[in-house]
């Protein structure tokens, strides 16, 4: 049940005094929500200093001031372009206020000569004399009235001014309470200076003193009650899930090193690492949700492949499942090559299947004797069925929704689960996005294999690439060519017309897929490529993850300048997969800006993912680096990652010791703990079974 004490701040937005019904769906597209806590979680982008100058000496042209003066004199426009003025002085000098198509009845009325009055706005250089055009305070002094010392800024939306936004702001800050407990550290407040909790929105939203240090306090404070709040969120997940129980699966040794045997190579120490970490949570009789991080070509799905025949040898099916159909079948045929010379039986499933075919496949899945299965969505539909499903490997998993995996664990009582990404994230991100999992991260490539050349070239040398891939193609290689967009009139790097183009001067077949196309049409596309039937593709970012073609020796992204660094690595790892050098392309139209210049050099000088990854971070920031669908820090409302990723695993380790020593959450702190969850974590509730 939620604290009584909250009450207030979960109302509607329509019980702030001035809030109708056409003000209200306004003021939810501003704060993103429709109670009185959204729109204090709405905080000020900045604050304006309003403290009263002595002088009009003392004001700089482009800061804003706060004056007192005296009217001097009127001087109406000289022609319908030209702005009223109105000359107040000091003892320093002239101050100039200039109103356009302004009531000259009503400034006359507001600025009689020779009162005063206290002005505040933005002093602007006029012909060498002190102005300020459409002040944003004009008060009388003579009435005790005085603009606010300091002025919150908020991000608007039309139909709200700021002024506005303010006075709702400060109801809705007079409804939280004084009596909420300390669930913050308290050592850790007193460390860092931070204010209690309604101190600190207080110091946001109606700040009596501008004091830049006190802000930046206030909203890291707060930052950290998300964070924490959000961490004990994660680790009540994890307790969670381990207080239930799930199939123990503990192979013999000899079932892993019968395909260690049988590999043409040794598995890179990252890989051995990452399956004995896996084997441990398969033996541990609770449901293991690990996520295994790696880079394009670090060996994943080899590591996937010894935890499923940990759990065939135990009795147990497996299920991989991945976005596409051809990522799907490109599964079932590595898994099939490696596992099926031991006596393991892989089938694939995908909504593509019919007739006879899909029944034989669904009655050897239900009866068993199908020991791991591939698919796409087509496995976790009603009319599939599984005898004893004991493993689900979910590929590029942040492609699929909570629903998806949670109707796929559905399928069997409790069990285990790997989700796979090759989308490194920056190292000081993890705990945001994968604070309820359990990583392990291959950061080690496999032997043999081959880096990427990559090459940083202006589009004024488009025909000598073109002549290049003639050359690869004579070779028996292949080549991806990506383009930014499928089709603009009059541009010729949308993948429409460069594929007509390509198709022309090279004199082959060249295929084309896009995110316009039918699912099947793509599919055909992208096998087409693999199999040889098309010696060129041309594409957009729909190949970004998981094609593997090892023909394919060079890629090359056209106006490369305007993609982001995490997606050029990815693209560029769909080359250098087989035995022959391999080149990656970065096609840029000039002149380059210096950021895209820092992105394409940084992809020029490494292949290192996580490194890339904390590049791009730094260049784009959280939510581009990791984009909406991304579970975790899109989410966070106060805190910023640019300014306070470290503090994500101080709460991680704070809330951890919480639940460590107070299990049945009985403490104090426990129970504050649960009123900062009710108010900072997301609307939608931590899974802990689909690791979301």
């Amino acid at each position: 049940m939620r604290d009584e004490r909250l009450f207030p701040l979960f109302a509607g937005l329509d019980t702030l005094s001035g809030v109708g019904p056409k003000l209200l769906p306004v003021l939810q597209r501003l704060c993103g929500g429709n109670t009185v806590w959204d729109l204090l979680l709405h905080l000020p982008e900045r604050w304006i200093d309003r403290r009263m100058r002595a002088h009009f000496d003392e004001t700089v042209p482009g800061e804003v001031a706060t004056v007192r003066g005296d009217v001097v004199a009127h001087h109406a426009p000289y022609n319908d372009r030209s702005p009223y003025r109105v000359q107040l002085g000091d003892e320093t000098g002239f101050l100039t206020l200039s109103y356009f198509r302004a009531d000259p009845r009503w400034l006359k009325s507001q600025f009689p000569v020779g009162a005063s009055r206290i002005v505040s706005g933005r002093i602007e250089d006029y012909k060498g004399e002190r102005q300020i055009t459409h002040p944003d305070f004009v008060v009388d002094p003579d009435k005790g009235e005085a603009p606010p010392e300091v002025e919150p800024i908020y991000a608007l939306t039309a139909g709200l001014t700021n002024r506005r936004v303010h006075v709702f702001a400060l109801q809705a800050l007079s409804l939280v309470p004084d009596t909420l407990p300390e669930w913050s550290d308290p050592h850790l407040v007193q460390q860092r200076s931070w204010p209690a909790f309604k101190a600190a929105l207080t110091a946001l939203h109606a700040p009596a003193l501008y004091d830049e240090e006190a802000f930046a306090r206030a909203r890291e404070r707060l930052a950290y009650d998300e964070a924490v709040a959000r961490a004990s969120a994660f680790s009540l997940a994890r307790a969670a899930r381990k207080a239930r129980r799930a199939p123990v699966i503990k192979a013999p040794p000899r079932a892993v090193n019968r395909l260690t045997d049988v590999l043409p190579y040794r598995p890179t120490g990252a890989q051995l690492r990452a399956a004995a970490e896996i084997s441990a949570d398969l033996a541990s009789g609770t449901p293991m949700r690990r996520l295994l991080q790696g880079d394009v070509g670090s060996g994943k799905t080899l590591v996937a492949a010894f935890a499923a025949v940990e759990a065939a040898a135990c009795g147990f099916q497996s299920a991989f499942m991945a976005p596409t159909e051809v990522l799907a079948r490109q599964q079932f045929d590595t898994l099939d090559t490696l596992l099926s010379p031991l006596g393991y039986t892989v089938a694939v499933l995908s909504g593509r299947d019919r007739g006879s075919a899909r029944e034989s496949t669904l009655m050897a899945l239900a009866d068993g004797s199908i020991q791991i299965v591939t698919g796409t969505h087509a496995l976790f539909q009603d009319t599939v069925a599984f005898r004893n499903l004991g493993l689900i490997i979910v590929d590029e998993q942040h492609r699929f929704g909570v629903t998806d995996r949670m109707r796929l664990i559905g399928k069997s009582d409790s069990p285990h689960m790997l989700v796979m990404s090759a989308t490194p994230i920056p190292r000081t991100l993890a705990q945001a996005v994968h604070g309820d999992l359990d990583v392990s991260i291959l950061d080690e490539k496999p032997p043999g294999r081959k880096p990427v050349e990559t090459r940083v070239i202006p589009d004024t040398r488009l025909e000598e690439i073109i002549e290049a891939i003639g050359r690869a193609l004579k070779r028996g290689e292949r080549a991806f060519w990506v383009c930014p967009r499928v089709d603009v009139e009059e541009d010729d790097s949308s993948a429409v017309a460069r594929h007509a183009a390509l198709q022309d001067e090279l004199g082959v077949r060249v295929g084309l897929v896009h995110g316009r196309l039918k699912p099947a049409e793509k599919d055909t596309a992208l096998e087409d490529f693999r199999t040889g039937k098309t010696r060129v593709l041309v594409a957009t970012t729909v190949i970004e993850v998981g094609v593997d073609v090892p023909e394919a020796t060079i890629m090359v992204i056209e106006r490369a300048e305007g993609f982001g660094l995490a997606q050029l690595h990815q693209l560029r790892g769909r080359v250098g997969r087989g035995d022959r050098a391999s080149f990656c392309i970065l096609l840029y139209r000039p002149p380059l800006g210096e950021a895209a210049r820092q992105r394409l050099d940084t992809l020029r000088r490494t292949e290192d993912g996580f490194e890339i990854a904390e590049a791009d971070f730094k260049l784009r920031g959280a939510g581009d680096v990791l984009g909406v669908r991304q579970a975790g820090a899109t989410e966070y409302r106060v805190l910023d990652m640019a300014h306070h990723a470290a503090l994500l695993e101080i709460a991680g380790k704070d809330a951890e010791a919480v639940i460590a020593a107070d299990p049945k959450l009985q403490g104090a702190r426990a129970n504050a703990l649960r009123i900062a969850r009710e108010l900072l974590t997301p609307r939608v509730p931590v899974d802990s079974e689909a690791g979301s």
